[in-house]
C-alpha cells in the first residue's frame, strides 16, 4: 500500500518519545526489550533499501547519515543530558561511523546496547532524585539552571550529575509552588511523577525502541521520514479517517493514573452515560467476565490498546468516579463504531461589522483542524468515504443558501493532512488551473490541477494562519495568494513545510501474495511541492497579507528550526488564473488599518508586552532559582495564555468554531470586514 500525502509538522518521534516520557504508547509487555529478532532485521532491512533508493534527497546510508542517526537516537532519549555520562557517549560514539554499516545489514543490536544503558541510568538517577526531593531546598539564594540544551554537557562524574538533578528537582518544586501547590504536595507529586516514568520507560517494548532507533536513522536524511510501529500506523490511519472502535472516550495520563479527559458525543460511553470527565480507570477487562487487569501506572496507549476493540465485543472498566472515588465501580460497555466530530470540518455563521448601508456582515468560518481522507474507504470505492473536501463542500453549500458575504477559512494549528484533499478543497474556490507542483528525485516537475472545472465558493474568502498552519495547510493557502483569490491573515509566515511524504506498508510491501503481516509502515519524502507560482513553502512557508501580533509567531516550531530541514528552492512558474480578489495595494491598506487598531487595543498590547518578555526570557541561557524572582518572572510572563486559549478554541467539541470574545479572533474578522469594503464591486471572483 502506498499512500501519497502532503504530511504536517512531523510529530512521529515527538509523538513516540512524549509516549515513553508518559502521554501514550503502544500494549506491552511489563519488560524491557528482550533483543532484536529476525523481523527487526526484515523491516530494517525493507527502511534501508526505500530509504537509499526513493528518497527525494537520493543520498545513501553514510558517515553523515550514521553521525546524524547517533546525535538524534541519544538526544531522544536524553534530550536535557540528564541521565548519561559523558563516558556513556564517548563509549557509544566508537560507533559514529559504523552505525551505516550495521543498519545496512539489518542489524540493530546497538539501539539495545545503548539503551539498556539508558535504563541502567534511570534506576541510578531515579535513586537521586527521590534524595534531592526529601532533601532541604534553600530558595532565597542567588543561583541559576542552564536551561539552554545545546550549551548543556553530559556530566562527567556522579557528582557533577547529583548537583544537576538538585537544581532539576529545585527548578520543579519552584514550579509547583508558583502554581500554589503546598511544598509537601509539590514532593509528593514529583515522587508520584518520577516513579511512574521509570516504569514506562522500563515498559518500552522492542516495537517501541525498533520505531524510535529506525526513526533515528530516517530523520538524518529530513525532520519527516520515519518508521511507524504497527501501532503507531493504526493511530495514523485513525487519525486520518476520524473513525475507531471503542468506547468514545479521550484519555490522559495524570501521575500514574488514566483519567477521562472528555466524553465523544454520540459514542458508546456518551450513550451509556455513566463515565464522566475527571473520573479514573484503574482497571479494565475483556468480555463479561474473568479477571481485570490493574492499569495503574501502565502508559496511556497500553491502555488505550486494552479498552479498544471490535465493534460489538464488550469491555469491562474498574472506576473511581470523580465524585466518589472511594466507591469504586465496575462498568461494562460494548465497543462501538466512533466518529471523531470535533477533528472534522466545522462551520459557523457569525454577523460583523457594519454595512454602509446597515446591517451586519455575514461571514461564514470553516474551522478545518487538518486534511483527513479515509483513505482505505477511497481505495475501496466506498460511495460515502469520509474527506475534507466533501464535507467542506456541504458547508459551502450551506453558506450559499444562506447569503453569507465572505467566507473564512481557518487554518490555524493544522498541521497538514492529504495532498489529495488539499488540491481538491483548493478546486472549490478556483475554476480551474494548477493547484501545486512536485519534484521528485529525478528533478522533473509534475502539476496537480483542480480536479473539476467551476466553483463552489465564489465569493470573497481569506484564509487565517499562524506558525502552526503546515504543509497541506501552505499547499491551500499558497494557491488561494497564487490566484489572488483571497486574503491570507495571520503569523508573519507559516511553518515552512514544502516535502511530501509516501506511507509505504512494509508488510504488503514484503509480502504480496496472501495475508500480510502487520509489520508497521515507513513514510518517506518522496517529493517536495511547488507554488504554482514556482516558490516552494520549503523553510518560508506563505507569508501573510495582513498580520497581527501573535505569541506563535516567536516561537521556535518552524521547518526552519527543526534538524537536517531540506532547503529552499523554486522552479519554474506554471500558467494560471489571476482573479480580481486580492491587489498589493488593498492589502497596504489593510494592514494599515489593522496596525490603527492593533496599537489603540489593550489587550494587543498587553500581548506585545508579554512576547517582549518572553523574547528576553527566551535569549537566557540560564534561570534563575531563587523563589522570590522566580514568581516574579512568571507573573509578568504568562505568556502564551491567550494561545492556549486559541488552541483550546480549535480542538475541543465543547467551544464555537470561533471565540469571538478572543481579541485576536476579533481583529481577524475586522480585517475581512475592511477587505469586504475595498473590494467595492469585485465581489465575484473572475479571471483576469
Amino acid at each position: 500500500m502506498r499512500n501519497t500525502l502532503g504530511l504536517g509538522v512531523n510529530k512521529v518521534r515527538v509523538a513516540l518519545v512524549a509516549a515513553l516520557m508518559g502521554v501514550g504508547a503502544a500494549h506491552l509487555a511489563e519488560a524491557s526489550p528482550a533483543g532484536p529478532t529476525a523481523t527487526d532485521r526484515q523491516i530494517t532491512l525493507s527502511v534501508r533499501l526505500l530509504m537509499e533508493r526513493q528518497h527525494l534527497s537520493t543520498r545513501g546510508l553514510d558517515d553523515l547519515a550514521s553521525e546524524r542517526c547517533l546525535d538524534t537516537f541519544l538526544k531522544d532519549l536524553d534530550p536535557w543530558k540528564l541521565y548519561f555520562f559523558q563516558s556513556d557517549v564517548d563509549q557509544f560514539g566508537q560507533n559514529r561511523h559504523q552505525l551505516d554499516d550495521f543498519i545496512r545489514s539489518g542489524d540493530v543490536q546497538f539501539s539495545y546496547d545503548v539503551f539498556n544503558r539508558f535504563l541502567q541510568r534511570i534506576e541510578e538517577r531515579s535513586k537521586t532524585a527521590l534524595e534531592m526531593i526529601d532533601q532541604e531546598h534553600d530558595f532565597t539564594i542567588d543561583e541559576t539552571m542552564v536551561r539552554d540544551r545545546k550549551a548543556t554537557t553530559y556530566p562527567k562524574t556522579p557528582e557533577e550529575a547529583a548537583e544537576r538533578w538538585r537544581k532539576r528537582i529545585k527548578f520543579e518544586l519552584m514550579s509547583e509552588l508558583a502554581d500554589k501547590v503546598e511544598l509537601e504536595e509539590a514532593k509528593a507529586k514529583l515522587r508520584k511523577r518520577y516513579g511512574s516514568m521509570k516504569k514506562r520507560w522500563e515498559q518500552t517494548s522492542d516495537d517501541e525502541l525498533l520505531e524510535l532507533y529506525l526513526t533515528s536513522m530516517t530523520s538524518g536524511f529530513d525532520p519527516h521520514s520515519s518508521y511507524m510501529s504497527k501501532s503507531t500506523l493504526e493511530d495514523f490511519n485513525i487519525h486520518m479517517k476520524l473513525e475507531l472502535d471503542g468506547i468514545g472516550a479521550s484519555l490522559r495520563s495524570e501521575d500514574g493514573y488514566t483519567t477521562i479527559q472528555e466524553i465523544i458525543p454520540g459514542g458508546a460511553a456518551d450513550l451509556d452515560g455513566r463515565l464522566k470527565a475527571g473520573d479514573q480507570i484503574i482497571g479494565v477487562g475483556q468480555g463479561t467476565s474473568g479477571p481485570v487487569e490493574d492499569i495503574v501506572d501502565m502508559k496511556l496507549k497500553d491502555v488505550v490498546a486494552l479498552i479498544r476493540g471490535k465493534r460489538g465485543t464488550v469491555v469491562r472498566m474498574e472506576v473511581k468516579p470523580i465524585d466518589n472515588p472511594k466507591d469504586t465501580k465496575i462498568y461494562e460497555m460494548s465497543r462501538a463504531r466512533i466518529e471523531l466530530k470535533n477533528q472534522e470540518a466545522r462551520s459557523e455563521i457569525v454577523e460583523w461589522g457594519h454595512r454602509p448601508g446597515g446591517g451586519a456582515y455575514k461571514l461564514g468560518i470553516i474551522q478545518l483542524p487538518s486534511f483527513y481522507m479515509d483513505m482505505d474507504g477511497a481505495r475501496q470505492g466506498l460511495p460515502n468515504y469520509k474527506s475534507t473536501t466533501r464535507d467542506v463542500r456541504r458547508l459551502l453549500n450551506e453558506f450559499n443558501e444562506k447569503g453569507v458575504d465572505a467566507v473564512v477559512v481557518d487554518l490555524r494549528f493544522n498541521g497538514g493532512g492529504s495532498l489529495t484533499e488539499a488540491v481538491n478543497l483548493t478546486g472549490l474556490f478556483i475554476d480551474q488551473g494548477p493547484v501545486v507542483q512536485v519534484k521528485g528525485p529525478d528533478g522533473r516537475s509534475q502539476p496537480y490541477n483542480d480536479p473539476e472545472p467551476g466553483m463552489v465558493w465564489s465569493g470573497p474568502m481569506a484564509v487565517l494562519t499562524n506558525k502552526f498552519s503546515a504543509s497541506a495547510s501552505e499547499i491551500f493557502a499558497g494557491a488561494i495568494q497564487d490566484y489572488g483569490r483571497g486574503l491570507i491573515i495571520g503569523d508573519e509566515a507559516t511553518h515552512g513545510k514544502g516535502t511530501v511524504q509516501q506511507l509505504y506498508d512494509l508488510g504488503q510491501a514484503l509480502f504480496r501474495i496472501g495475508k500480510a503481516p502487520q509489520l508497521g509502515a515507513l513514510k518517506m519524502t518522496i517529493q517536495q511541492f511547488y507554488r504554482p507560482s514556482g516558490d516552494s513553502t520549503q523553510n518560508r512557508g506563505v507569508l501573510a497579507d495582513v498580520t497581527l501580533p501573535s505569541f506563535t509567531q516567536h516561537l521556535d516550531v518552524g521547518e526552519s528550526d527543526l534538524d537536517y530541514a531540506l532547503a529552499f528552492d523554486r522552479v519554474k512558474a506554471l500558467r494560471h488564473d489571476r482573479f480580481r480578489m486580492d491587489d498589493a495595494t488593498i492589502n497596504v491598506e489593510l494592514q494599515k488599518m489593522s496596525s490603527d487598531r492593533v496599537a489603540q487595543s489593550e489587550d494587543f498590547q498587553k500581548d506585545q508586552r508579554r512576547i517582549e518578555l518572553y523574547e528576553q526570557q527566551k535569549d537566557r541561557p540560564t534561570v534563575t532559582l531563587n523563589l522570590e524572582k522566580f514568581l516574579k518572572e512568571r507573573e509578568q510572563l504568562d505568556a502564551d495564555k491567550e494561545q492556549e486559549d486559541i488552541g483550546k478554541e480549535l480542538s475541543d467539541s465543547d467551544r464555537p468554531v470561533i471565540d469571538m470574545k478572543n481579541h485576536y479572533n476579533k481583529e481577524a474578522l475586522s480585517v475581512v470586514v475592511d477587505y469586504l469594503m475595498l473590494l467595492k464591486e469585485n465581489k465575484v471572483a473572475v479571471a483576469r
